[in-house]
């Protein structure tokens, strides 16, 4: 078997970045990562701007100020200020060329078109300069970085509409057993209701990749080759779950080679999850998970994430890890290392009970993995343990 370290290395080292630009409207390229360095089209802000409600001043020696007009948010007009005069003005509203400075309305005293100001201020006081953010023609922001929801908003603020992002992988889920339903139908003795392909394609969203397929496949060799021949063909990374220990009706192994996948890996020292084939077809990468639920999902958190990550070409390709400190104990059986379910918050970690690679409700409610090594043959109370903080 396949030691935990060595298969995260083969995982690394073989799956490669996608590097294929695609454009996307940017309302909709949140969680993509840019092509390309962006380029302000204009400046930002795009004119002078108050930077709160006030007035706008033509600077002079007195305190007292002559007000002669009004300038809201949006507002095109441009009053032509003297010596002494002032107009009213908002937050974000476009300052008057011939303005010094915008002293806020608190420290103010109006008497009909007179007002008062409470000490003398300096030029550009409250004002946000032409340019202050991004200057037209500057970079603003720099190939490779995320589009987070602020990155968007600050796109958009620059009235750019379309950007060049690099293409998500696409991804296709495949499911197999011949006990496998779906929910809504009546639960026939001997079958269970399919719930894998939910629980990875909500894994796979929650880290922002949308383009993912899904196909059934019953446990029959013809039928299992031939499916995924065609998903191989048509996708980037191709997961399936189930099929791929050693049982009678296990197919998936047997239609990989004959299908000319190589192999990688198969089996990994580990609980749970030892069943996990890696293999690749040209460009193509493919992972067998486990049938059970909590395996598959533990195995999409340890490699395949790694995978995803190194086809976006992130350079953090890992979950993260940190050392916190068990409130419970765990008698761990075998001298397999284990991904223990469980449960983070500031620095401390519980380990759930049900660890059982078929249960799920543990992994539920679960945001962390502890990671028990081979050596480690039980974890006391307020050990520091291992753990790795999930992408939930």
């Amino acid at each position: 078997m396949t030691s935990i370290e060595d298969a995260i290395q083969l995982v690394k080292a073989r799956v490669k970045p996608i590097l294929k630009k695609t454009t996307k409207p940017v309302e909709k390229a949140g969680g993509y990562f840019l092509f390309e360095d962006q380029y302000a089209p204009i400046n930002m802000p795009p004119f002078r701007q108050s930077a709160m409600d006030g007035y706008a001043l033509n600077l002079h020696d007195d305190l007292t100020y002559r007000l002669i007009g009004e300038v809201k948010a949006g507002d095109e007009h441009q009053p032509i200020l003297k010596k002494g005069d002032a107009v009213r003005i908002f937050t974000g509203a476009a300052i008057p060329d011939t303005a010094d400075a915008v002293m806020m309305q608190e420290k103010v005293k109006t008497d009909g078109n007179t007002l008062e100001i409470e000490h003398h201020i300096e030029k550009e006081h409250n004002i946000r300069p032409l340019g202050e953010q991004v200057k037209t023609g500057d970079l603003a922001l720099k190939k490779g970085t995320k589009l987070t929801p602020a990155a968007i908003g600050y796109l958009s603020s620059l009235g750019i509409k379309d950007v060049s992002v690099f293409k998500k992988p696409s991804i296709a889920l495949v499911t197999t057993g011949n006990e496998l339903i779906e929910a809504g139908q009546d639960l026939p003795f001997g079958k269970i209701y399919e719930s894998n392909s939910k629980m990875l394609l909500a894994a796979l969203y929650s880290l922002k990749f949308y383009e993912v397929s899904i196909h059934k496949v019953a446990d029959d060799y013809e039928k299992t080759v031939t499916k995924l021949n065609t998903v191989i063909n048509d996708h980037d990374l191709v997961l399936i779950t189930g099929g791929i220990s050693v049982g009678d009706y296990d197919f998936v192994g047997k239609a990989l080679s004959q299908l000319n996948v190589k192999e990688v890996f198969y089996k990994v020292k580990q609980k749970p999850g030892k069943p996990l084939f890696f293999g690749k077809k040209e460009d193509t990468s493919i992972f067998a998970l486990p049938g059970n639920p909590a395996a598959a999902l533990t195995c999409f958190y340890v490699y395949v994430f790694i995978a995803l990550q190194n086809m976006m070409n992130r350079d953090a390709s890992e979950l993260p890890r940190i050392q916190a400190k068990s409130v419970s104990d765990f008698n761990k059986k075998g001298d397999r290392p284990q991904f223990l379910k469980a449960v983070y918050n500031d620095g401390k970690v519980e380990i759930l009970e049900g660890q059982s690679s078929a249960m799920q409700h543990t992994f539920a409610v679960s945001n962390a993995l502890v990671f028990a090594s081979e050596e480690v043959t039980k974890i006391n109370r307020n050990d520091t343990v291992e753990t790795i903080l999930l992408a939930v």
